[in-house]
């Protein structure tokens, strides 16, 4: 099903995702409709309506959402608004005589005067408009028509321009008049923060009647009220004319004038003033309405500037960041089930693992114990910023972290942990002793690392980084199942194909890399106190039963049980060993 003939496009804040979002805002009901992709996959902006054209988009299957629950936002946003000044006959005449106009001595331009307008001055329909006193004292509106162009062009031809536009929208170019007089040109004054609005929807031109009519209220008075076919330079020559030094992009929006009556051509001059209300009707586009802001309202694009960054945050699976807890300035996947009376378990998954590898144990656990599981940072669920290195020492703390949140009385904890996360527990422990009242070690790692483990570890990173999960999982399944799971069990082969290729690479290889970094550090196993047990299989090449068993002669409190046929995914080959192994433990605990 695609859009239907009355549709148009609005972008809003999802309210339960946090996420940019493409709807339909009827304008009578003042609901928005969300619009996907046939697919069923959400719009993000209009730049993606633009690409995909129509036919590939139709109305989703949620419910409409009142528009007062939601933040609208400009339907196109994050380029500077190419912009016409003096474009309607009666408005040059009024901005020549104005003693405002330093471009021109003439009435009537020659050529279109073309500016642009900064994309941080843009805003949404409904917000405030500073009024950015001690910079102008002569703010004012000019209501317009804005021009969205639908696909690259360079030297369109006037005959052809049509064809290059999307649609439109309606935009308010604010104006900071003496700064456009004493620059001599129109950057200056027409780009302060927040005079740029714009919306409130985007409809394509199919949509709408060839001939616009524009209109432009203060405070319920009508200023200004003229057509499309009023302009100097039609949209077709401004295409064109843009067009010939320069190549035009789909989404590349052009406000195309204001008409007579804008605030200075009143006499007295008519500027605006705190608490002024602007709207701007356009026909099938709606009313674009603002408000003046108090003198003293902060600037709200300093922060929106600040909130963005271009540093890459990878693995962002958990859509609204559910089961995302805030740890420092990381956010971590984090769960707890079973019984929160019952003694608490501290769970910590390997390289290439998530907190779901320890299902099994979790499904037999959760109505004795109270579970703390978590994903390390990268892996699973947990998203990881470019800038965030990953060390064992920065996933012991993270593990501390989120048990204090969670656990307040920091009651002490059994730590279950596999494969690289056995450092990490071990790190735990050793720095955080108060913690952790015993440890369940599944195939733990050498510490140090050997060279040889950690030169393998670094170039396993860089692999993954160029060629994806795929390019290691195959060689991992190979080398940490035994021979006999390989052969006979099936679901254990594929829940480790599928543990490593759900993983985001560069989580992945972050963490190869915190392995790999291992081996500039020997844990001080004979400080360990607490009851440890340590299971390993009898064909693991990564924690062989021999290491095993060094393991258990530091440790002052270890105990070493190897499972038959078993490599290094332990629970995976061998549910019942593990579990009957990992129950006996505890039961001697308590």
């Amino acid at each position: 099903m695609s859009t239907s003939p009355s549709i148009n496009y609005c972008a809003y804040v999802d309210p339960n995702s946090g996420e940019h979002r493409i709807g339909h805002l009827d304008l009578t009901t003042e609901q928005i409709h969300p619009l996907v992709f046939i697919s069923g996959t959400r719009i993000s902006n209009l730049y993606q309506v633009i690409e995909a054209g129509e036919g590939n988009i139709q109305l989703g299957r949620g419910d409409p959402i009142p528009l007062s629950q939601v933040k609208l936002l400009p339907p196109i946003s994050g380029r500077d608004i190419l912009a016409v000044g003096k474009n309607y006959v009666e408005h040059a005449k009024e901005f020549n005589s104005s003693g405002f106009d330093s471009s021109d001595k003439n009435d009537q331009p020659t050529f279109p005067v073309i500016f642009t307008k900064r994309a941080t001055s843009i805003i949404a329909h409904g917000e405030q408009v500073l009024l950015h006193p001690g910079f102008t004292e002569t703010p004012d509106y000019e209501g317009e028509i804005g021009v969205i162009i639908g696909k690259a062009g360079h030297k369109i031809s006037e005959s052809e321009a049509m064809d290059y536009v999307w649609g439109y929208t309606i935009i308010n170019d604010f104006t900071a008049r003496e700064r456009q007089r004493d620059h001599k040109q129109f950057y200056i004054g027409k780009s302060p923060d927040t005079f740029c609005p714009i919306g409130p929807v985007a409809v394509p031109k199919e949509r709408l009647p060839p001939n616009l009519q524009l209109q432009t209220f203060v405070n319920g008075e009508k200023r200004q009220d003229a057509t499309l076919d009023q302009l100097i330079f039609s949209i077709p020559t401004l295409v064109s004319c843009l067009s010939r030094g320069q190549t035009l992009q789909p989404g590349d929006t052009l406000a195309t004038g204001t008409p007579y009556g804008v605030g200075f051509g009143f006499r007295p001059m008519k500027f605006l003033q705190a608490g002024d209300e602007v709207k701007v009707s356009v026909t099938g586009l709606g009313t674009l309405t603002n408000y003046m802001a108090a003198t003293d309202a902060i600037n709200p694009t300093v922060e929106r500037v600040k909130s963005q960054s271009a540093i890459p945050v990878t693995n962002q699976k958990a859509r609204g960041h559910e089961g995302l807890v805030k740890v420092g300035t990381k956010e971590l996947f984090s769960q707890v089930q079973g019984q929160i009376e019952g003694p608490p378990i501290i769970f910590i998954h390997g390289l290439g693992g998530s907190s779901t590898y320890f299902s099994p144990l979790v499904a037999q656990l959760s109505s004795t114990h109270a579970l703390y599981l978590s994903d390390f940072e990268g892996h699973g669920l947990s998203p990881t910023n470019a800038l965030s290195e990953i060390t064992i020492a920065s996933l012991a703390s993270d593990i501390r972290d989120i048990y204090h949140n969670a656990r307040p009385d920091r009651k002490p904890a059994t730590v279950i942990a596999h494969s690289m996360g056995c450092l990490v527990a071990m790190k735990l422990a050793l720095k955080s002793p108060e913690l952790v009242s015993s440890l369940i070690l599944f195939g733990p790692p050498p510490s140090p690392l050997p060279e040889a483990g950690s030169a393998g570890s670094f170039a396993r990173a860089e692999l993954v980084r160029s060629k994806g999960m795929v390019a290691v999982a195959d060689a991992v399944v190979n080398a940490g199942l035994s021979s006999k799971t390989k052969e006979s069990n099936p679901l254990a082969v594929a829940a480790t194909r599928m543990s490593l290729l759900g993983q985001d690479p560069e989580g992945y290889a972050k963490a190869c890399m915190a392995l790999a970094k291992s081996a500039k550090e020997r844990l001080d196993t004979a400080s360990l106190t607490c009851p440890t047990l340590i299971l390993t299989g009898d064909h693991d090449a990564i924690s062989p039963p021999h290491l095993c068993f060094s393991y258990g002669k530091s440790i002052q409190k270890a105990e070493v049980q190897v499972l038959e046929a078993v490599g290094h995914w332990h629970l995976f080959e061998d549910v019942k060993g593990v579990s009957d192994a990992v129950h006996t433990f505890l039961e001697r605990l308590q």
